[in-house]
């Protein structure tokens, strides 16, 4: 219905780079005429102008999803499956150019830029598969002459707000549901990295996604909550969804609840790293390569606290030192980059501030603690800190950059009880080879996802969200359709 039999079209890096908003299927420079400034983090070179929307903008972007809506809400699942795998199929196409502008706008390691396409476009595939798995229920028969039954439909508009250190698999994973469930979407992406999710945009577009099913507006720092202002009032808009920091997701809650829209936030994080005296070492070091120092240690599920039992301790952070001291901090231009620059300075003085906070505590730096200015403003070294504290600014702070802090803990009680202590609860991780121990710690940390023995969780087979102040519902999986659907009871009476 939606979709002709299109050739796979392979873009250039530049035929990607679109500087105007999308809405009903037309690039639209923004109500006000203003840009801002994209810049590459490794240089600060300005790579676009983009537009720098408003709630006018917004507003457009809104009327568009709500025209679109009902011609997509009623297309065949397989017809909007065919959409979706069509999309996916150009996203893995042009997954070199992809990579390489997430590398030039957000810093990553082309590898890293690279395998972030691959990994937004799985949930791509996943829910173009589950679009057509959208079941209901018939209800047992409760009286004579009456049927019962539950079915499910889109919930409406959705406005998906992304954040800037995976522009890519952050608003693929938000758009590909909404896109299955037949919902509209209206979006807008980190000031920071918006190129990246344009660039969806262009690949959308020539997948057959209607005009107006998928709108996405730029905006500034300064006018980002303006631009959002509206979606927050306006009735037609029936869900956000929003992975960012906590305090952006309980405002967005509360200038929300005006609509009673449904809400999916996935928000900070704080996440324990535990490594008991039974723990295979080199499995533990290498699963805390993998999760803390991926983009940098600029991710949500990123260990933070790394505590390990006093009779490993210093063996396991000789390890990690030998590990982290020997990894290559370069641009991503640079083929051995293994660590890019951070996002922006802000970020930097963050992790500078954390780090002399720590050592004016006792802390000690086995490596790193310092910026690498001859490399650019917006570098920081690799760093391992030895005798980390709970009164330090990083042990309650997320640090959001590549620095481990290590805890010392005595038994396994503590090491709960301090990997609990804090209002957040995404992501836990911890190694031990004690199947008793394994099956108890599990149960007993309070977060929505727990790493056993493996660093690398995510996945779009598995449900992504938290608990506590890390915020609610669910992302991937087969849960995370079930969060842009609404259940209707049918009930039919005089049959008898």
């Amino acid at each position: 219905m939606f979709m002709e039999t299109i050739m796979m079209k392979r873009f250039e890096l530049s035929e990607l780079i679109r500087s105007d908003n999308f809405i009903d299927g037309k690039w639209v420079t923004a109500a006000s005429g203003k840009r801002f400034a994209v810049t590459d983090p490794a240089t600060g070179k300005v790579i676009a102008q983009v537009a720098d929307s408003g709630y006018a903008d917004a507003r457009a972007a809104t009327d568009a999803a709500a025209r679109a809506f009902p011609a997509w809400r009623d297309a065949l699942p397989k017809d909007r499956a065919a959409v979706l795998h069509c999309w996916h199929a150009l996203i893995v196409e042009n997954a070199d150019a992809l990579g390489r502008l997430i590398s030039l706008e957000q810093g990553k390691p082309f590898a890293e830029g690279r395998g972030e396409v691959m990994y937004g476009a799985s949930y791509v595939a996943w829910f173009a598969e589950e679009a057509t798995r959208i079941y209901g229920d018939i209800i047992p028969q409760q009286q004579r002459g009456k049927r019962m039954s539950a079915i499910k439909e889109p919930v409406g508009i959705v406005a998906a707000i992304t954040p800037w250190n995976f522009p890519l698999a952050m608003i693929a994973r938000k758009i590909a549901p909404a896109l299955a469930a037949g919902c509209t979407v209206v979006g807008k992406p980190a000031e920071d990295t918006p190129l990246t999710a344009l660039a969806l945009m262009i690949l959308a577009h020539e997948a057959g996604v209607p005009a107006g099913a998928l709108n996405l507006i730029s905006a500034s720092r300064e006018n980002a909550q303006a631009a959002v202002a509206d979606w927050l009032e306006d009735g037609r808009v029936r869900k956000i969804t929003f992975t960012g920091s906590t305090p952006v997701g309980k405002y967005l809650a509360r200038e929300s609840a005006g609509t009673l829209k449904k809400l999916s936030l996935e928000l900070g994080g704080n996440a324990p790293f535990i490594v008991f005296d039974d723990a295979d070492l080199d499995a533990a070091v290498a699963g805390l390569m993998a999760s803390k120092f991926r983009n940098g240690g600029q991710t949500c599920v990123c260990p933070n606290r790394v505590y390990v039992q006093s009779s490993v301790y210093d063996r396991f952070a000789a390890l990690l030192t030998k590990r982290v001291a020997a990894l290559k901090v370069a641009p991503a231009t640079d083929p051995e980059a293994q660590i890019g620059p951070m996002i922006n300075a802000r970020a930097v003085e963050k992790i500078e501030r954390h780090v002399n906070d720590a050592i004016r505590h006792g802390a000690r730096a086995l490596t790193g603690g310092k910026r690498l200015s001859e490399l650019g403003a917006n570098y920081y070294a690799p760093t391992v800190l030895a005798d980390a504290t709970p009164d330090m600014q990083l042990s309650c702070e997320e640090t959001f950059g590549p620095v481990v802090p290590l805890f010392r803990f005595n038994d396994e009680a503590q090491a709960v009880r301090a990997a609990n202590d804090t209002p957040f609860g995404l992501a836990s991780y911890f190694y031990s080879q004690d199947a008793r121990r394994i099956d108890r710690v599990s149960r007993l940390l309070e977060a929505g996802i727990v790493g056993i023995n493996e660093g690398a969780i995510s996945s779009e087979a598995a449900p992504f969200g938290g608990v506590k102040e890390s915020g609610y519902e669910r992302e991937g999986s087969k849960y995370g359709l079930d969060d842009y659907l609404s259940i209707k009871y049918l009930c039919q009476g005089n049959l008898a």
